[in-house]
């Protein structure tokens, strides 16, 4: 969809969608690799919410964007963001739960995380169609809502071997 609007909005060409998300993948990239940084600093779960937050709103934002270089600077600061949740996520998780169960709790963090996938372009889809730019905010929306509310349910939680959070077992 992103790439749909960006060409639909801002007329962008396919050469310039094609730069655009290759620098995407390349965020992502670092995304996923500054994060264990950023954890050891700040712990797995303010790493996990306060990155992927901040993303979101980026997110809900990009149709506000009044040209297509505000648009592609809007998701190109999102996605430095975006991925950093997914290893602090598998390791909030594996911490968690025994050894015995990593495995089981993986599959099934994750299943429930591809299971809904499909409904988004169903729901940008059918949102498109009431305002072009709905699906950014309702995508960031809601996933800001389950930033606050995973950080509302899991700050009190100790988290083992996870001294910046302030709950490390001993």
């Amino acid at each position: 969809f992103i790439a749909y609007w960006l060409a639909a909005e801002f007329n962008a060409s396919i050469g310039v969608l094609g730069v655009v998300f290759f620098a995407v993948g390349l965020l992502q990239t670092a995304s996923f690799l500054a994060a264990p940084r950023l954890a050891e600093r700040f712990g797995i779960l303010r790493t996990m919410v306060f990155t992927h937050l901040p993303s979101n709103l980026l997110l809900a934002v990009i149709p506000l964007a009044p040209n297509l270089p505000a648009a592609i600077a809007l998701l190109l600061a999102r996605v430095a963001l975006a991925q950093m949740d997914v290893p602090t996520r598998q390791a909030y998780v594996m911490a968690l739960v025994d050894p015995d169960e990593r495995t089981p709790a993986a599959a099934v963090t994750n299943t429930a995380r591809y299971a809904v996938r499909p409904v988004g372009p169903a729901l940008a889809g059918a949102s498109q169609s009431i305002a072009f730019g709905l699906p950014f905010l309702l995508a960031g929306g809601i996933k800001s809502l389950y930033d606050v509310l995973l950080w509302r349910w899991f700050r009190t939680v100790p988290i083992p071997d996870d001294p910046a959070s302030g709950h490390a077992w001993k």
